[in-house]
């Protein structure tokens, strides 16, 4: 069944505070403001700018409170009007964590999830303080107790299918081997969406949810990753995974998969356009503004 567009929720959410890195809240902004306009409802989730470099660490997680309270109000937005399906404007990966959250309850078995990432974010409290760094374990029951509550029905590993994943760590190996959780690097994808679209098949799911963080893009080809901080030394992010696919590649696989089941989710994540976030900075200078 196709989705009316009447019907897809566009969730405006520029968090940052899941990443500690404020630029995402501009980045967030600029994507809502330059995609095309939604055909359904829209909601915008207020998210403050930083007052101070203060992260109140509690349990492990840098700014769990905020990061709770936004989800709650990202939850009540989609609440409002129980939409067939949502696309979710950020911000950080942890935008990710209501709506998908929302789309378990209501799709049930018939949900997977496309995780297009070069990263896995399935680490806990112990590993990292950073929250979109575990909001996929959180949505399976995995991490932080109060946020895995607000997750009514967990999605199974056997759901799950990371796209464009690169080199992990090995607690991240470990947690993806154990949960038997599969995977597919840029290099086994070789640009077609074949055997993505075999996995879909399989899994007999007619739903899916794709979070899209934009760091699975090879940073050689496009200026508005993270790693192209202009503030950061050269080789600050020596030795960090990054992503080596194309945007039409996963464009390519998303309209594929289209083509075999209904998208209900879409959330694009940690968009990074330097050259705004530079002229948001200066334009706090002028008279009237800053």
């Amino acid at each position: 069944m196709a989705i009316d567009p009447k019907n897809v929720l566009r969730l405006n959410l520029p968090q940052w505070q899941g990443s500690n890195r404020p630029d995402y809240r501009i980045g967030g902004r600029v994507l809502a403001a330059i995609a095309p306009d939604p055909q359904g409802p829209e909601e915008t989730v207020p998210v403050p700018a930083p007052t101070s470099d203060k992260r109140p660490v509690e349990g492990g997680i840098a700014s769990r409170q905020v990061l709770l309270e936004q989800a709650a109000a990202a939850r009540a937005a989609i609440e409002r009007h129980a939409p067939e399906a949502i696309v979710t404007l950020g911000g950080d990966c942890h935008i990710s964590f209501a709506p998908f959250a929302w789309l378990s309850e209501r799709y049930g078995d018939d949900l997977a999830v496309l995780w297009v990432d070069a990263h896995p974010d399935i680490m806990g409290p112990e590993q990292m303080a950073n929250a979109h760094a575990h909001v996929l374990a959180m949505l399976m029951g995995e991490a932080a107790p109060d946020f895995t509550d607000m997750v009514a029905r967990k999605i199974e590993a056997k759901q799950i299918l990371y796209v464009g994943l690169t080199e992990t760590t090995p607690y991240e190996t470990g947690f993806i081997e154990k949960h038997g959780i599969a995977r597919l690097s840029p290099e086994e994808l070789a640009g077609s969406p074949d055997k993505v679209l075999e996995w879909v098949r399989a899994s007999g799911a007619r739903k899916i949810a794709v979070h899209f963080d934009v760091d699975v893009l090879d940073p050689a080809l496009y200026d508005f990753l993270l790693f192209h901080d202009p503030s950061l030394a050269p080789g600050t992010f020596d030795g960090v995974t990054k992503g080596r696919m194309r945007f039409e590649d996963v464009a390519g696989i998303l309209n594929a998969v289209r083509a075999e089941a209904d998208i209900v989710g879409l959330s694009i994540a940690e968009f990074t356009p330097w050259n705004m976030i530079e002229l948001s900075r200066s334009l706090r200078t002028l008279p009237l503004l800053g």
